[in-house]
């Protein structure tokens, strides 16, 4: 499948849907863009290889990486790390953030409150969490958790508010309790919105593993790069940002892909 030369021009309109074809296409080019710029400094005279490492020195280092016990112990730990902090958010910012878009007394009361907590630095609580979790397992799920639940209960509640009212006019003409329009109204017509906000949020979750893993850690992602940049072991740094960056990735196009499947109903621009 071939573009004619006119076409182009229609393809930078906004909001132009893109072929298939030509959306990998892009995003592979990106990617390649990327490590052709990575090329091209570290090629320069004045580039130092111990910021820069070569292409050959980031592969060997993979390849003992890949071939050793503790990258996949690491994977585990912050996949265990980052799927409980994620899942407890979502366990309570849902409710909470749906009780804050259906209920105007509910979000003057906690929105603003909200709204204060989520800009909090995630280290800045790093002594707090330890106080009353310790240095355990619980503190680094609790890093992850305060760092996802605030932002994902604001969004839960946008995404609620962008419900139609007429929706939930008709059905309280049809004698719904406030129970059924927060369940089978509100909920399901944001769930699309939701899910995608988890996506979001699963992303954010990734990025606090690090600082969680600051904490008396002994094992995970996070933990063996800030051991590799206590010894500048730089091309062992690049092999694991590499892997955090592919399994972010992958959990994004998964929840895509989800999102696409079990909601072809919602609107297109709305994933």
């Amino acid at each position: 499948m071939s573009l004619q030369p006119n076409a182009w021009s229609h393809l930078l309109a906004v909001r132009t849907p893109l072929p298939r074809w030509l959306h990998v296409g892009l995003a592979c080019l990106g990617f390649a863009g990327c490590v052709g710029l990575y090329l091209w400094a570290g090629a320069r005279p004045d580039n130092n290889p111990t910021f820069i490492p070569p292409i050959e020195r980031i592969a060997t280092a993979a390849q003992t990486i890949l071939s050793g016990p503790d990258f996949w112990s690491d994977v585990r730990a912050s996949f265990g790390r980052v799927t409980a902090g994620l899942l407890l958010a979502v366990l309570f910012a849902v409710p909470f953030g749906l009780w804050i878009g259906a209920f105007r007394p509910i979000e003057a009361l906690t929105q603003p409150v909200v709204e204060f907590l989520r800009y909090v630095p995630v280290p800045a609580l790093i002594p707090i969490v330890m106080i009353f979790f310790g240095i355990g397992e619980g503190a680094k799920i609790a890093l992850i958790f305060l760092g996802t639940f605030f932002q994902l209960a604001l969004m839960v509640a946008e995404e609620v508010r962008r419900v139609p009212n007429d929706l939930v006019h008709a059905a309280q003409t049809l004698g719904a309790s406030r129970g059924e329009i927060l369940s089978l109204v509100l909920f399901r017509g944001a769930l699309p919105g939701i899910l995608d906000a988890v996506r979001l949020c699963n992303g954010w979750a990734w990025s606090y593993v690090v600082v969680a893993e600051m904490i008396a850690a002994t094992e995970g992602l996070g933990f063996r790069v800030l051991r590799f940049y206590r010894f500048i072991q730089t091309p062992n740094i690049f092999v694991y940002l590499l892997v955090l960056g592919l399994i972010g990735l992958a959990l994004d196009q998964l929840f895509r892909a989800c999102n696409a499947r079990l909601f072809r109903w919602a609107d297109a621009t709305r994933r």
